[in-house]
């Protein structure tokens, strides 16, 4: 008995259902860009006003790391984000354990320099707010995101009345998408093939750090504080 489609169950597709048709080829097709649809629930990583996070998406899924790294393909425009230990060179904590529900979330992370070279490299406005969609491959047996830095959603900010500029909700793409839906099905396969020891140089992005003060002004603002 099949299943009725409108008690919940999905029916079940027999062979007789399929049209075999080995004519069909991928040429000419290019795969729709998934920033052309909703994407809550997919990695993503935001460069804004001097400070770099990834989405709770990214958190989830990988709940085990505490520590990762940002590498940077300058040439292919590319970023990855490594997991790594508290230990290793470069390393910084991506998220923070929320005190209402206990659950680990992103981390904003303030980093002025760093950017300063994406924006750079980029031609990027320092004034707007770029996020970009990645997945979580799997290269030289490492789990890492991927992200392409030339297909970055642009968030204007925009004057008010009030004399405070506000980010646009709506996002602007590149000129070059306007007349596609995405990558040829082949360079799509090939876009998120990463080798991270080719090409890519990691950054660090640890918050700064609060110099600390002589000993003598220690000692004298302790006993003014008597």
């Amino acid at each position: 008995m099949e299943e009725n489609p409108s008690s919940g169950s999905v029916p079940s597709v027999h062979d007789s259902d399929i049209i075999q048709d080995e004519s069909f080829s991928y040429a000419g097709y290019q795969v729709v860009r998934g920033e052309f649809f909703a994407h809550i629930n997919e990695p993503s990583i935001t460069f804004n006003r001097c400070k770099v996070y990834v989405n709770t998406a990214c958190v989830n899924k990988l709940l085990e790391v505490d520590y990762v790294q940002i590498l940077v393909n300058s040439d292919e425009m590319k970023l990855a984000i490594r997991p790594c230990r508290e230990d290793e060179k470069d390393s910084f904590l991506w998220s923070r354990i929320d005190r209402k529900t206990g659950r680990k979330k992103p981390r904003e992370i303030t980093c002025r320099l760093f950017f300063a070279k994406i924006v750079h490299l980029m031609d990027w406005n320092p004034d707007y707010r770029y996020k970009m969609l990645g997945k979580l491959i799997q290269s030289n047996g490492e789990k890492l995101f991927s992200f392409d830095l030339a297909a970055a959603e642009v968030y204007q900010r925009i004057p008010h009345d009030s004399g405070h500029p506000r980010i646009s909700r709506t996002p602007t793409f590149p000129a070059e998408w306007q007349n596609q839906f995405g990558l040829p099905v082949e360079d799509h396969r090939m876009s998120l093939q990463v080798n991270i020891f080719d090409g890519y140089a990691v950054f660090g992005l640890k918050d700064p750090v609060r110099p600390e003060k002589p000993r003598e002004i220690q000692e004298s603002e302790g006993a003014n504080n008597e």
